[in-house]
């Protein structure tokens, strides 16, 4: 039996550098690694690292518009990721998996600009796929978001939940809805 190893990726390896600015609360200094790492690998680079950049890039956004451009460009790229380029970046889940964060980034982004329709179409399109989810911490956290999120919706149209949070219990956040730490997609490690 061969067993096939993860290369190092230096993209990757700038990416969780930025995600541990931005986890540490310099959230500028991450905001340039980034852009350093998008003026080198351009629109048309490799999907798989554009989602990750994008993902990352938008959860250190001070400007809710600009979060929504890199959350978009995360969604587009994961479209083009295949599972076989996941892994050999040392990814254990499918592609589907990112798409919980994904849509929980794009639904709260939504709500926070007052656009109550995507950011209810986003948390349904996350609770669809939450599935992907492992039943391990990372899982948990997203959909803990999810539940927030749906909670968040709830509140504001004064209507019923549609869909049936995963964690009924689960506390609401304080504002903002939903600052992840290590839900980046594709995570460097």
């Amino acid at each position: 039996m061969s067993e096939t190893s993860v290369r190092p990726d230096p993209v990757m390896a700038e990416i969780g550098r930025g995600m541990e600015l931005g986890q540490r609360g310099e959230r500028d200094a991450a905001r340039e690694v980034f852009a350093g790492a998008w003026d080198r690998l351009g629109a048309d680079g490799d999907p798989f690292h554009i989602c990750a950049l994008a993902h990352s890039m938008a959860d250190v956004q001070d400007d809710p518009r600009e979060e929504l451009v890199w959350d978009l460009r995360a969604l587009e790229a994961a479209d083009l990721v295949s599972d076989e380029r996941a892994r050999l970046a040392g990814v254990a889940s499918p592609v589907a998996a990112f798409y919980p964060s994904l849509h929980l980034n794009l639904g709260d982004v939504y709500r926070r600009l007052g656009e109550w329709d995507l950011a209810r179409a986003h948390l349904e399109r996350g609770l669809d796929a939450v599935g992907t989810l492992g039943d391990d911490g990372y899982g948990q956290l997203i959909k803990g978001g999810l539940d927030r999120l749906a909670q968040r919706l709830a509140e504001r149209s004064g209507e019923p939940l549609s869909v049936q949070p995963s964690h009924p219990l689960s506390e609401p956040a304080s504002e903002p809805a939903f600052e992840p730490t290590e839900v980046n997609g594709p995570s460097p490690g």
